[in-house]
């Protein structure tokens, strides 16, 4: 009967304003405690816990408990002053804090005068990761002594530092959550990769592991200031598609920091702009592309309907396409091979097949007493589109043939094959000028152990791989315009004509 009463006169109150809240900490036992109530409130509907990230400063963030509550919608809260709230975590020690919430009005209805539940909110008590937690609340005034006091609590474990909330941790963020690497790995050739990635102040030292079924390629990375690093790395088998792992060691998390990863593509073209995972961007480059393509195909469509209406079709005479320009291919090779009957072949090969324009020593004699082998041989591999080192076994034919004599083709390339190895072993460390070297094999020939260097370039064995070596030679960007040959291009027919052999148109 008195409960029926107490919410009559709740009902019949009226109010005009909404509550708010003035939260303070509050440790020890509330004073009400020592004191006995002839009436107090009962407890609470509901009680949840959830994360917020809080801005600090403009690069500091602190992740705290934003925990809100349901107050019963009955007669007792007409004695309701405050609600305690209490909060017990536990990880590797134990803490303990609680907060007192006062409700700054009385209550005079049981719902809000907007209508709805009571419900309110306090946003405290810093978070720390994968720590489990207890929230225990009760209403104010207390329930007497000896008496069963109404309450309501709830079991919160917090997550790891890979929520997207939890990240903004400070622990989290020295452990190296916000650093973004940017991993970016491309096939370069058959035996080397290439990993790109941006370093993080956080650590001076990287693991970089290529991995596919097992690991086939790592590298270590020292850098002590956040940068763009690129780093080659050789591998043992196949790369295209294989994972790679990225791990740094940061200071506060050592050997357990995050690791990331990303997959190896093939290397673009040189002049090719890598892509990024960058949808958004790609996008706006290619989009007035097409509109402009969409337009000409339109304007297109429309003349040619015009023309058949009228009756005007006639035949389109389409100029013929220009030619590609002739790749520029400097050969040079050691001693014991044959001028005559592989040299020439093979320069042959190139002129009628591959649309090259050969550079020879013995086409620029000239040339080279002036200007000496070493200035000569720098010039021509800087003009040159390719740079071919041509390997051969002894050809008995060749001996008994062309003999060696003083003055013979043999004698005077001696002294280039070794200065243009020279000068490759200086491009070893420039991706971009490596891939202008080639090695042909001829007669099932292999790299000698003082140029084992060159099996880092791409090799094609004649004739088994002459339709790759062709594509090879076609594709390769030139640097020389339409229709300007050297005088080495002019010279080639005339001294690679053999008497056995048939010349070409």
């Amino acid at each position: 009967m008195s409960l029926v009463l107490l919410s009559l006169a709740v009902l019949c109150r009226s109010t005009t304003g909404e509550q708010t809240l003035q939260c303070g900490s509050e440790t020890g036992p509330s004073p009400e405690w020592m004191m006995k109530h002839a009436l107090t409130p009962g407890d609470l509907r509901e009680l949840q816990v959830e994360l917020v990230k809080n801005s600090v400063s403009p690069e500091e963030y602190s992740v705290l408990m934003n925990i809100s509550w349901v107050l019963r919608a009955d007669a007792s809260i007409l004695f309701l002053k405050a609600t305690k709230i209490c909060v017990t975590g536990k990880s590797n020690f134990q803490w303990y804090s609680c907060v007192r919430c006062n409700y700054t009005e009385a209550f005079e209805w049981q719902t809000r005068p907007s209508g709805g539940k009571w419900t309110f909110s306090y946003m405290g008590f810093t978070v720390a990761p994968s720590t489990r937690y207890f929230i225990g609340t009760h209403n104010i005034p207390n329930a007497n002594m000896n008496e069963d006091g109404p309450s309501l609590s709830v079991n919160f474990t917090s997550p790891g530092c890979l929520d997207h909330i939890m990240k903004y941790n400070k622990k989290c963020i020295e452990a190296g959550n916000l650093w973004d690497p940017n991993i970016t790995a491309c096939k370069k050739n058959e035996k080397t990769v290439e990993v790109n990635f941006t370093t993080s102040s956080l650590g001076n030292r990287y693991l970089v592991l290529v991995q596919r079924n097992s690991i086939i390629g790592f590298s270590n990375v020292s850098e002590n200031i956040p940068t763009r690093t690129s780093v080659i790395i050789l591998v043992t088998g196949e790369s295209e598609g294989a994972v790679v792992q990225l791990t740094p060691y940061f200071h506060t998390c050592g050997n357990d920091c995050i690791r990331r990863k990303g997959t190896v593509v093939f290397c673009p073209q040189t002049g090719v702009i890598f892509p990024l995972n960058n949808d958004r961007s790609m996008l706006r480059g290619w989009l007035p592309l097409l509109l402009s393509l969409l337009m000409v195909t339109w304007m297109l469509a429309v003349g040619i309907y015009l023309m058949w209406k009228r009756g005007r079709i006639r035949k389109a005479s389409f100029p013929s396409p220009l030619p590609l320009p002739l790749t520029k291919v400097l050969v040079v090779y050691p001693a014991e091979v044959c001028f005559h009957h592989t040299v020439c072949h093979f320069t042959e090969f190139l002129q009628n097949h591959c649309r090259s324009e050969i550079i020879l020593e013995q086409w620029q004699k000239k040339k080279i007493a002036d200007m000496g082998p070493v200035q000569w041989l720098t010039t021509q591999k800087q003009a040159a589109d390719k740079v071919i080192f041509l390997l051969s076994n002894a050809n008995p034919v060749c001996d008994s043939t062309c003999g060696h004599r003083e003055g013979c083709p043999t004698e005077n390339s001696q002294g280039l094959f070794p200065l243009a190895f020279n000068l490759f072993c200086g491009d070893l460390s420039s991706q971009t000028h490596l891939q202008k070297y080639v090695v042909v094999y001829f007669r099932g020939a292999d790299t000698k152990d003082d140029y084992s260097a060159l099996r880092v370039c791409p090799a094609f064995h004649l004739m088994k791989d002459a339709a790759a070596l062709r594509t090879e030679l076609l594709c390769t960007p030139r640097h020389v315009p339409v229709g300007k040959q050297s005088e080495a291009g002019t010279a080639a027919a005339p001294l690679c004509s053999l008497p056995e052999r048939r010349k070409r148109p």
